[in-house]
């Protein structure tokens, strides 16, 4: 790149002091530059840095706005493009290169740069602008160079300031020998500027714009020239502007000027124009850039200026009177071009009242906010960093201590208050430019979801408090206030409603205001405003500030809520700032809530309800907040403050849920009454947590492992090992309380209590084999994996270990395991008459509950036999019973009896014992002479069915549970199965289909095809049965699936007469009718086949898929014709009801329901193909016997009966099987039942089989027999 060609502005003051600057920077390290603005320091600087030859130059400016201008200008007069040879920088913009050698930016981004460039190694020259102002940046970059200028002798710093306090700059980068940094000295080319006072009336109607516009009108009357007005804010600037272009001047152009304008915007100041131009400008305008043209000021003599408030703890940005140096500065702005005159909107006698200087951002701001930044820039420790002004010792420490709270900061161990470190909330924290408290608010209402509501609230914090109480008015300013405690913030002189909070009622102020102001014009709303004691000025304020944090959220990326929040998420993100503002309500200091109340007087004088706050300080509530009456046990403050004594004000409950949620780092807690807790696996204590010496939980349970290692480990072992209080699968836990339960077992079988040992041994056995650090489950846990590796049964007991005297006890005679088929069961016993499980219990899998047979466990386990047997004895009829007297005695001898005849230990002990007394006494005892329901509980075993280690249910009838359990059973054994069971599908993807599945705990699972309506999913039932039944449906289904439609052939093959009959059928629709025509036609071709059974693979499901195609169509259309014949006869059997009902009305019901069982919704599926073609019969039948049944009632009630016997009995029967579809051989039997009314209603018909009622009966009995 060519070097530029540099030369210095003849107009320009500096340009007069070049070579003095030059020979200053050149022969020493700091060089101070004093002079006013406008003497071209900022933009001359960097050239003569330049022509000395530097070629890294970094030049800090205060403002986005002036680093942009400056560069501009500076790329300007060297001709050269912005962005090569000079360049600038500010958050989120960068617009530099390699090539770059004169770099303008923010303050910031050079502080920024530190964290990675600790020596600033880019730059040989800085350059800091605008020294005077004294932000908080300007300080820490003042700070960092004076100890990184030893080291880095190369580098050059310049140092320019207006003309105000130069000698402090250059004592504080005095050299080694105390000899300060020379100061140049620039002197501005000014013209004489008059000053006119002219002050804001007292008249509140009379507000800031109407005074500037007054000023206005004044100058132009002066001639012409521009006019710059300096503002507190961008609201006032829109206000003024609004009415200045309401006075309607000719060839006047208004414009802003303030930091947050866009690029475009901001250059229209500095473009030339025609015209008068008025510029509306904050303090940026002030030192940082040069407005050309100014031939005008007018001095609103304010700005918006960062104060902490050691009262409120709170970083506040109130709008201040300026200093007389940036007053004269505002002054000095309009004195470049020619005489000037400056308007100040305020009395020479406030203005000669003011400070001197603007105090330094450090000392009118929150040292956790110095903290924060300065450890976020990891520019050194506080206390010991070279400070122009070092802050106070005392305030550090407290701001530390903020820090610590906001959770901002983490220790580096000992010391750790000494070397802060931030945490990863500090980070966020040290990006948002407000007070801490405030901006932990605004990241917290990020977290929880309520930052929208956070903008409002944080806003109306930072200023004074809009609402105004006059002493002459305050009972009718309280009551108007008052509606914005309750939701609809209308209405006067509401009550608080119970979770009143201030806080709250800041959002519905601001509610209230943005509706009115909506529909008020501006001088209403005032007026308004004044009428109900609201301050119009500080609510205009509060609006600003709302907008510029909404700015600032959306520059740190925060998000922000569109839905309302809660009230408990707002107040958990303000607490997040106000934790050392928390109180808890002392006791008995007010009537509880449904207490009589003793008056206002009474309360009076006991005084408010005092609040325990942070470190042993008692508040109250002021009395002027919502809260003052609902008075909640726990509450925070955004200020406490002393008057006659000390008050919260701005309050809002919380509770102690939120306090840990956020200011867990702070509490301290204190421990009571440890216990074990079998369900946290660990030894807990109650614990309670203060807050700065606040108790805000008390009694609460928590691990006590940690706090008492030694105690807890003992608890441990006495209630969880000992006494048996924990869930665990260790294996020598198990085996210990199966050891424990049989040696207590054998005291209950014995009747003795004096053969186990005390728990203090087992305490010993434990105690001297566990290491000491072991206190919970989980320790124990992680202890015992490497342990029982070396000695598996280090903590195994015997029964030696336990027992001390087992004489009398026959362990052979009750058994811990009921061996029954290839199953093992196991058994407990209790001593303990009237409850359920008093006596022998046997533990039954759910997922085999359905594959036990109950009759091996009728015979109870030996030890209890004699005495089951005995008691059944005594259970029979007297006629029998007197001829087995003693019962006892016979008990036994039949017991004898099977034991030497084993060949006839067959089904159940009552069938055994029946044959057993048979083969002894000649006496023949029936199954139901047995009255097994009169034994005693305690002889009986219950059966306990369990699922891993949940008991499902519990009972002493086998075949109950089955039946109860029967739908969970099938869903245990799908859920064990899962992995092998196939997806829904429309073709053959199940590879080959087992005939069986064995499960976990020995379980069984029968795999099929299940019909799931449009496809086809393999499942798995507990039962052959079942599994049959659902693989027939669902091959049916599949293979439907697989064949072509033929609905539409169907229909053409139908004659009108079928037509019409179908449309009349109990089937929703003739389609679904014709679909469960084609299923039953499928149904049929699978069993002529060969049946659903054989076919569990693709290769078998082929070639029937193929044969049932050739065949369907025809087998369909005979059924659809068959399923016309049924309707009609159907349609016929029912039209004669009626009349039947007429002379019996038993007849009508039994026709009723032998039609309903007939023809339903998919009869023609559901009923077996050799059943489906007698149908009709039974109808035509049916039909027959209602039309004879008017003259013949008493033969028909005579048939009736005996079918009615036949019914009855089968339905027994039925009922008495497991729950789903019937065998076959029980279906028959309702199929016989048919046939017996064809022979006993319409016998001219014939029967399709021998039939009678006896016959039926047999078959009855003979499958109840099994």
């Amino acid at each position: 790149m060519c070097d530029p060609r540099i030369e210095f502005p003849p107009e320009l003051p500096i340009s007069d002091r070049v070579d003095e600057i030059a020979a200053a920077v050149r022969d020493h390290q700091v060089v101070v530059v004093a002079g006013e603005t406008g003497s071209g320091k900022t933009t001359q600087l960097p050239k003569i840095c330049l022509k000395l030859g530097r070629t890294k130059i970094g030049h800090t400016q205060p403002r986005r706005i002036a680093a942009r201008t400056v560069a501009e200008r500076i790329a300007e007069e060297l001709q050269v493009e912005l962005g090569d040879l000079v360049g600038y920088q500010v958050r989120f913009t960068r617009k530099a290169s390699k090539d770059t050698r004169v770099k303008v930016m923010t303050d910031g981004v050079l502080l920024a740069e530190i964290a990675h460039d600790r020596q600033l190694r880019r730059y040989d020259t800085i350059i800091i602008d605008e020294a005077h102002e004294r932000s908080l940046n300007i300080d820490f970059l003042l700070g960092y160079l004076r100890t990184l200028l030893p080291k880095r002798p190369e580098l050059k710093v310049i140092i320019t300031s207006a003309t105000i306090d130069t000698e402090r700059f250059a004592a504080h980068f005095a050299d080694e020998q105390g000899n300060p940094a020379p100061i140049v000295e620039v002197s501005g080319r000014t013209y004489p500027v008059e000053v006119r006072y002219r002050p804001l009336l007292e008249d509140p109607d009379v507000d800031q714009s109407a005074a500037v516009a007054e000023a206005v009108k004044e100058l132009a009357a002066e001639g012409d020239g521009d006019i710059l007005i300096f503002f507190s804010g961008e609201r006032e600037i829109r206000d003024a502007a609004e009415t200045i272009n309401g006075l309607g001047l000719r060839f006047t152009e208004v414009l802003p000027l303030y930091a947050r304008l866009s690029a475009a915007e901001q250059h229209k100041v500095f473009s030339s124009h025609t015209g008068r131009r008025i510029v509306l400008a904050t303090n940026v305008a002030e030192t940082s850039l040069t407005v050309p043209g100014i031939r005008y000021v007018i001095d609103t003599g304010l700005a918006r200026i960062s104060r902490y408030s050691a009262r409120t703890k709170v970083q506040r940005l109130p709008i201040e009177p300026i200093s007389r140096a940036s007053a004269d500065q505002r002054a000095g702005r309009c004195g470049r071009v020619a005489p000037g005159i400056c308007i100040r909107l305020y009395e020479e006698e406030d203005y000669l009242g003011r400070p001197e200087f603007t105090e330094p951002e450090i000392l009118r701001t929150n040292l956790a906010s110095v903290i924060l930044q300065l450890t976020a820039a990891d520019l050194g420790e506080i206390r010991s960093f070279p400070f122009v002004e070092a802050p106070d010792a005392a305030q550090i420490t407290d701001g530390i201590r903020l820090l610590d709270e906001l959770g901002a900061l983490r220790g580096q161990g000992k010391g750790d208050r000494d070397r802060p470190r931030l945490t990863k909330i500090g980070h966020r924290l040290a990006a948002v430019p407000l007070d801490p408290r405030m901006g932990r608010m605004l990241l917290a209402g990020e977290r929880y979801g309520c930052l929208a509501e956070m903008l409002i609230i944080v806003a109306g914090l930072s200023i004074q408090d809009p609402r105004e109480r006059p002493a002459d008015q305050a009972d009718r300013a309280t009551a108007l206030h008052r509606r914005f405690w309750a939701p609809s913030g209308a209405g006067d002189d509401q009550e608080a409603e119970p979770d009143g909070s201030d806080f709250i009622a800041y959002l519905r102020l601001w509610d209230y205001l943005k509706e009115r102001q909506k529909s008020l014009s501006g001088n209403a709303f005032r007026r308004l405003c004044r009428d109900e004691f609201l301050h119009f000025l500080r609510i205009r304020e509060w609006q600003d500030l709302h907008g510029q944090l909404r700015q600032i959220a959306r520059d740190l990326g925060l998000g922000r809520n569109t839905a309302p929040a809660s009230h408990a998420s707002i107040h958990t993100a303000v607490l997040s700032g106000l934790l050392s503002h928390v109180g808890l309500a002392e006791p008995d200091q007010k009537p509880a809530r449904g207490q009589p109340d003793r008056g206002s007087l009474g309360r009076r004088q006991r005084g408010p309800r005092e609040y325990l706050g942070a470190r042993g300080t008692r508040f109250a509530i002021n009395p002027g907040s919502s809260v003052a009456k609902t008075q909640p046990p726990l509450v925070m403050a955004a200020e406490i403050v002393e008057t006659t004594r000390l008050w919260a004000r701005t309050v809002a409950p919380v509770d102690a849920a939120q306090i840990e949620e956020v200011g867990g780092h702070l509490l301290k807690r204190s421990y009571a009454e440890p216990h074990w807790s079998a369900r946290a696996g660990s030894v807990v204590a109650s614990e309670t947590v203060s807050l700065y010496g606040i108790p805000i939980i008390a009694g609460r349970p928590v691990g006590y492992g940690k706090i008492n290692p030694a105690e807890a480990r003992e608890i441990f072992i006495r209630s969880a090992l000992v006494e048996g209080d924990w869930r665990t699968r260790h294996r020598f836990f198990a085996a210990n309380a199966e050891t424990r339960a049989e040696a207590e077992e054998l005291e209950e079988r014995t009747r003795r209590r004096d053969i186990v040992v005390d728990d203090q041994v087992i305490f010993d056995f434990y105690d001297a084999r566990i290491p000491a650090e072991v206190v919970s489950g989980a320790h124990f846990d992680r202890w015992w994996k490497d342990a029982q590796q070396e000695t598996p049964d280090l903590l195994t007991l015997s029964l030696s270990d336990l027992v001390l005297d087992d004489r009398g006890a026959d362990p052979d005679q009750f058994p811990d395991v009921w061996s029954v088929g290839s199953h093992d069961y196991s058994v407990s016993y209790r001593f303990d008459p009237g409850t359920e499980r008093d006596g022998v219990s046997v533990e039954v899998p759910l997922a085999l509950l359905n594959q036990v047979d109950p009759a091996p466990f009728s015979w109870q386990v030996p030890g209890a036999r004699v005495e089951l047997a005995t008691e059944l004895i005594r259970s029979l009829p007297k006629a029998v019973r007197r001829n087995l007297v003693p019962a006892r005695e016979y008990a036994e001898r039949a017991l004898a009896w099977l034991d030497a005849h084993p060949d006839q230990r067959s089904g159940s002990l009552t069938d055994g014992l029946a044959r057993a007394i048979r083969g002894l006494t000649g006496e023949l005892i029936e199954p139901g002479d047995w009255r097994t329901g009169t034994v005693p509980g305690h002889v009986e075993t219950t059966f306990v069915i369990t699922d891993g280690d949940r008991t499902v249910a519990e009972g002493k009838d086998l075949t109950e549970l089955r039946d109860r359990l029967v739908g969970q059973v099938t869903k245990t054994l799908r859920s064990a199965a899962a992995d092998r069971l196939s997806p829904p599908a429309t073709t053959w993807k199940f590879g080959e289909i087992a005939t069986e599945l064995r499960l976990g705990d020995g379980a069984v699972g029968y795999p099929a095809l299940s019909d799931a309506g449009d496809a086809v999913a393999v499942t798995v039932l507990d039962s052959p049965l079942r599994q049959r039944h659902s693989h027939r449906l669902g091959l049916r289904r599949l293979v439907l699936l697989n064949i072509p439609d033929i609905t539409r052939w169907l229909v053409g093959g139908l004659s009108n007469t079928d037509k019409l009959a179908l449309g009349s059928s109990p089937y929703p629709s003739v389609p679904e009718l014709l679909v469960d025509a084609r299923l039953a036609a499928v149904s049929e071709l699978i069993d002529r086949a060969g049946g659903a059974d054989q076919i569990r693979s693709e290769a078998a499901f082929r070639p029937l898929a193929d044969r049932v195609r050739a065949d369907a169509a025809e087998l369909a259309l005979e059924l659809v014709v068959l399923a016309a014949e049924s309707v009609r006869l159907w349609q016929q059997a029912r039209a004669g009801l009626d009349r039947v009902r007429r002379v019996s009305p038993a007849a009508a019901d039994d026709l009723t329901e032998q039609l309903r069982n007939l023809v339903f919704a998919g009869f023609l599926a559901a009923t077996p193909y050799r059943h489906l073609v007698q149908v009709p019969r039974y109808l035509r039948a049916a039909v027959l016997r209602a039309e004879a049944l008017p003259g013949n009632v008493a033969r028909d009630d005579q048939a009736l009966a005996t079918v009615l016997d036949c019914e009855d009995a089968y339905a027994e029967l039925c009922a008495g099987l497991p729950p789903g579809p019937l065998p076959d051989q029980v279906a028959e039997i309702g199929w016989l039942i048919e046939e017996l009314r064809v022979s006993l209603f319409a016998q001219r018909l014939g029967t399709a089989a021998p039939v009678s009622a006896k016959r039926i009966m047999r078959a009855i009995e003979r499958e109840a027999r099994g």
